[in-house]
């Protein structure tokens, strides 16, 4: 969440009185939210996880490091505030692949994202519908939806690079590495500018 929003008190104040408001109310199962939530939670703690280990993991490539990914997470468990369960949970998926790319392809978060996923959009949607911020819920959702896609709306950026720039693009419909310029106005020229990689 952006810092304006987390300390100008004063300037969030006058905001709500003037900003409209949602005015959605909550008629649905309290106890079942509360589910809900707690799956939200538990989701996007993982996300919160799996993200770290990744900077980690890129971190350890561009200065060249030897990292043990389990024995850090044993070593945050013994002394440190972060004292989660699920770090033994952690060391066991890097005992059985030291090479894991991401926390969210071992098999245990596999299963616990899928238990909780329907819970975790729940809790998204009615905090979206009541207009309740919720940063972390939010944005760890929108990890794991971009993690999982094989095909992103990202692909556009390629085309609006072109249409500005003749930057060409690829299509998914031909190989890798093959790139494309398009005239799209009708009035431009047949130049691209040099290629790029993604």
């Amino acid at each position: 969440m952006p810092v304006v929003c987390l300390r100008k008190k004063d300037e969030r104040v006058r905001a709500a009185q003037v900003l409209p408001k949602a005015t959605a109310k909550f008629n649905g199962d309290k106890e079942a939210m509360i589910v809900a939530i707690r799956q939200a939670l538990y989701a996007s703690k993982i996300i919160s996880y799996a993200q770290g280990f990744r900077l980690m993991r890129e971190a350890a490539k561009e200065y060249k490091l030897s990292l043990n990914y389990g024995d850090i997470a044993l070593m945050w468990r013994g002394g440190c505030i972060i004292r989660s369960q699920f770090l033994n949970d952690i060391k066991q998926a890097y005992t059985q692949n030291p090479e894991l790319e991401n926390l969210l392809l071992a098999d245990f978060f596999i299963d616990a994202m899928a238990k909780a996923e329907a819970g975790w959009r729940q809790a998204v949607i009615l905090a979206v519908q009541l207009g309740i911020p919720t940063p972390a819920f939010s944005s760890a959702l929108a990890y794991y939806d971009g993690y999982r896609s094989e095909r992103l709306p990202a692909n556009l950026l390629q085309a609006q690079r072109d249409y500005f720039g003749a930057h060409s693009y690829e299509r998914v419909d031909k190989p890798r590495g093959e790139f494309f310029h398009t005239d799209w106005t009708g009035h431009g020229g047949k130049t691209a500018s040099t290629t790029y990689t993604v």
